[in-house]
């Protein structure tokens, strides 16, 4: 029986396969290429030793040298904690009002609140803060609740409507739908949307359904009630649109939105900054302004 066919030309064998003639060489691989074949095979099995490789049912092989990049990372967030213990502890214990007047607190506190806004607030106000229909733009001054960095720090530790936090901010705007007939919402809706151009909130049909059904929350003047939450109609800023439909369908409806409380998902230091990242947007308040102003 004879052995592997050698190619005349390279004098090297052949494996015996052929693809309409043309046959495959059996050439060796380069020493030195199977060195480090070899090398990594033995650093594979080296590594599973030291170090988590195998996942397991619910957890995975940890590994004779204990690492883990988890611990890794907690381990330098803990070293950058511990740097910013001070600084913290500053933000804690500072009254808010007074924060603004130390630069290198302030900095601190609108960098560390920047990221939180990006972490759990910009999903619903927007990454830039402007908001979207229902939800309020932070970068304006029409404030529903207040807009000093007390204010802002209550509504964030308690949320509003929610039944989580006993503190929460409440209102609830009835929905007329059922109140008044279509072609009252007609004319009301109208009325309102004409607010901002300097209607008198009471004159007219119009006047007549707001003084009995509107005023008592929005006032008579219509500019609204912080105590309740109530906006100001007489401003050009509509949470639920502008248009006389969509005011039509907030009081067929009566808008209800809900935020959730921080106080028990973020630390003290954290509700402080975003507040105080929010109050610097370009519409917070000074200490001091009357809630229902």
């Amino acid at each position: 029986m004879s052995g592997p066919r050698v190619d005349p030309v390279t004098g090297t064998e052949t494996t015996g396969h052929s693809w309409d003639g043309i046959e495959e060489l059996n050439s060796p691989l380069p020493r030195w290429w199977l060195w480090i074949f070899y090398a990594t095979v033995l650093w594979s099995l080296v590594y599973v030793v030291l170090y988590p490789a195998w996942p397991l049912i619910s957890d995975s092989t940890k590994g004779t040298l204990g690492w883990s990049s988890r611990a890794e990372l907690a381990e330098e967030i803990a070293m950058v904690e511990e740097g910013q213990a001070d600084v913290r502890r500053a933000l804690r214990e500072t009254d808010p009002a007074l924060v603004p007047g130390d630069p290198e607190l302030h900095g601190f506190a609108l960098n560390a609140g920047a990221a939180v806004f990006r972490s759990h607030c910009s999903q619903c106000h927007g990454a830039g803060a402007a908001g979207f229909t229902g939800y309020p733009n932070l970068l304006d001054d029409a404030w529903l609740w207040g807009g000093t960095v007390e204010d802002i720090l209550f509504t964030v530790r308690h949320g509003i409507r929610n039944d989580e936090d006993p503190d929460a901010r409440w209102s609830e705007m009835p929905s007329f739908g059922e109140t008044l007939s279509d072609g009252e919402i007609s004319v009301l809706a109208a009325h309102v949307r004409s607010l901002p151009s300097g209607l008198d909130p009471l004159s007219g049909q119009g006047g007549s359904l707001f003084a009995e059904h509107c005023s008592v929350c929005h006032g008579d003047d219509g500019k609204g009630d912080r105590l309740q939450g109530a906006p100001d109609l007489t401003d050009a800023i509509s949470l639920y649109g502008d248009s006389e439909e969509s005011v039509a369908q907030s009081i067929i409806v009566g808008p209800f939105g809900v935020m959730p409380p921080w106080g028990g998902r973020l630390s003290e230091e954290e509700i402080r900054a975003v507040a105080l990242y929010v109050h610097a947007l370009g519409g917070g308040e000074p200490a001091g302004t009357a809630a229902d102003e």
